[in-house]
């Protein structure tokens, strides 16, 4: 048989193509918070250009170029890869060859760790598609991991992979991807373990039709979880044994936890339009300052010992807080971050159970924000809003 071939002109497939390219780019770039693909395509495709490592099979990047891309760092081009986590590198370098394996990679910590960050940046990098996510709930039914059925073709047709709705997992296996799924904790138990025969199997049964999806090379799958929540339920011991845990740390030093807030609030800000002021270091720090104190139970200087609120105050909070600070000085103010414009964030953060909380916020206000040179504008728009 033979096969012609048309070359498309500029009305054909290929420029169609083109067109879809660019529908696409426009898309992501009016998106509020665009995937991390296409949010850093320019650094993925700088990195694909000049990684000349060898890459597991339908890997976009190598390995190291991988750990380049979440941790940044310069190229030989003159590149400049900016950081997605701020870190241990070796805890990276663990979570990327995990993935290298047969093994599935579970991102474990407290709540603002970036476990979600790391998670869809190492999708992005590996498979060019952060976008086959489950999303724990504690309503997350056992057709989200596995398949679902298209009812009307059902009752129709009868079972038929016509009729059958793959699950995200189901299409990362099928097409040799990267899965993800976020708090894993939060789904039930009995839904949790769906995963142990595709983790160990490597392939997922379906029963109604006799036949089976077998995961191409290529797959593997990223979970995330925490074990601070409330209402979270264990995993099972069979379905920890599949996987290969690395803890994200809280940041270490509060340099480093002012440099994440940082990041994340100028990305945040270009996204959402939001002046960037100058002077909002400052402020950065002080709420950086006031979360690591009240979260570690001391002041910075070691003298005075603190009570903990309820909440975590995490570095997702503390970027939550300071990004909407920014909104309130750009369209209540003069575009300057300013103590006035954190306060109330501060305290919604801390003062999680109002009984409590508000003592402890209270007292810290007065036996440490008092007293501490620099910070009497912080304390009154943060007694003024407490009032």
């Amino acid at each position: 048989m033979s096969v012609s071939v048309e070359t498309a002109g500029p009305a054909g497939p290929a420029a169609e193509g083109a067109d879809a390219a660019d529908v696409a780019a426009e898309e992501a770039a009016q998106a509020l918070r665009p995937h991390a693909e296409d949010a850093f395509a320019a650094e993925l495709a700088a990195l694909a250009a000049q990684d000349d490592r060898p890459r597991p099979e339908r890997w976009l990047l190598s390995p190291w170029a991988v750990a380049t891309y979440l941790l940044g760092g310069p190229l030989p081009d003159g590149t400049v890869i900016t950081p997605k986590y701020v870190g241990p590198r070796r805890l990276v370098e663990v979570a990327v060859t995990t993935l290298a394996t047969d093994r599935a990679l579970l991102l474990l910590g407290v709540p603002g760790t970036a476990k979600t960050w790391v998670s869809e940046h190492l999708a992005a990098a590996v498979s060019g598609d952060s976008t086959l996510l489950v999303q724990g709930t504690a309503g997350t039914p056992e057709e989200a991991i596995r398949y679902g059925w298209n009812y009307a073709q059902l009752l129709a047709h009868g079972p038929s992979r016509d009729a059958l709705v793959p699950s995200p997992v189901m299409r990362a296996m099928s097409e040799g991807m990267t899965a993800r799924v976020e708090e894993l904790t939060r789904i039930p138990a009995d839904v949790q373990d769906t995963l142990i025969t595709i983790l160990s199997e490597k392939t997922l049964p379906i029963p109604e039709l006799g036949q089976e999806v077998q995961a191409v090379r290529g797959f593997n799958l990223i979970a995330t979880a925490n074990d601070r929540d409330r209402g979270v339920n264990d995993l099972s011991s069979a379905l920890r044994r599949r996987f290969n845990t690395v803890v994200l740390p809280l940041p270490e030093s509060a340099d480093a936890e002012v440099d994440i807030v940082s990041r994340r609030v100028d990305q945040m800000g270009r996204s959402l339009d939001l002046p960037a002021g100058p002077e909002g270091i400052d402020e950065i720090r002080r709420v950086v300052t006031v979360f690591r104190e009240l979260r570690d139970g001391v002041t910075t200087d070691g003298r005075t010992k603190v009570k903990s609120p309820s909440g975590t105050l995490s570095t997702a909070e503390a970027i939550s807080v300071v990004t909407n600070g920014l909104a309130l000085a750009a369209h209540f103010g003069d575009g300057v971050l300013r103590p006035g414009d954190v306060a109330a964030g501060i305290l919604g953060a801390v003062v999680r159970d109002p009984a409590s909380d508000r003592v402890i916020w209270q007292e810290y206000l007065e036996a440490v924000v008092r007293e501490r040179d620099g910070w009497k504008d912080f304390y009154r728009a943060c007694r003024e809003v407490s009032a």
